[in-house]
């Protein structure tokens, strides 16, 4: 199963069985449809999320799920970014505010960095904290853009971390206003503005 936010929207792609185990609820602003091996209907899709902001969400099926995510993928140009799910040693999660949305630390893999690097090295310049202990590798996220009239597809590449650290330092020229140390389960439970990829890591984060 494949997952990818598009406008905020959840675009599933999988076989049959997969997505009809959802759980979704389908009716006029969700849609459901096989796939029939064109481009061209992706990107219809794709046009419609642009156009209609009352989309809850959209699901392809197909009997072979590798060869739709391939086809949808050649739609974008791809770019590769990490990030991290970082506790203190209270078991708080960090989280700053920046751009009207609550978000966590992450940012592009330059030439040359593995994710793992990348993700320390983007906490590290967003929040100021040094001494960061890395972890497992979480999840992969999947969100769209468009920038310069281009579709771009963003993988972000999520690990766990740890820090000792108490002091953060927000990175202002990032836009960051303020950052927190939160209760995770109490933090979500709350209903903040935040992104739907990033609650999806937040969940899967709680779950470790």
């Amino acid at each position: 199963m494949y997952k990818v936010y598009v406008n905020g929207v959840p675009f599933y792609m999988g076989t049959p069985d997969s997505t009809g185990d959802l759980g979704l609820i389908m009716d006029k602003n969700a849609y459901n449809a096989p796939y029939l091996g064109k481009r061209k209907q992706i990107k219809q899709y794709l046009d419609m999320l642009d156009k209609k902001p009352n989309v809850t969400a959209v699901v392809l099926y197909a009997d072979n799920p590798e060869a739709l995510w391939a086809d949808f993928k050649s739609c974008f140009t791809i770019l590769e970014a990490a990030g991290g799910y970082v506790l203190n040693a209270d078991h708080q999660l960090l989280v700053f505010y920046r751009r009207g949305s609550w978000d966590m630390p992450k940012g592009k893999i330059d030439p040359g960095e593995s994710p793992e690097e990348a993700a320390v090295r983007e906490v590290n310049e967003e929040t100021g904290l040094q001494h960061l202990e890395l972890g497992a590798h979480l999840m992969d996220s999947w969100h769209t853009y468009t920038q310069k009239g281009e579709r771009i597809l963003k993988k972000t590449w999520w690990y766990a971390m740890r820090t000792a650290d108490t002091k953060v330092v927000p990175q202002t020229e990032e836009d960051i206003e303020r950052i927190e140390w939160v209760d995770p389960k109490v933090w979500v439970a709350s209903n903040p503005s935040v992104y739907r990829s990033i609650l999806d890591v937040i969940e899967c984060g709680m779950t470790q």
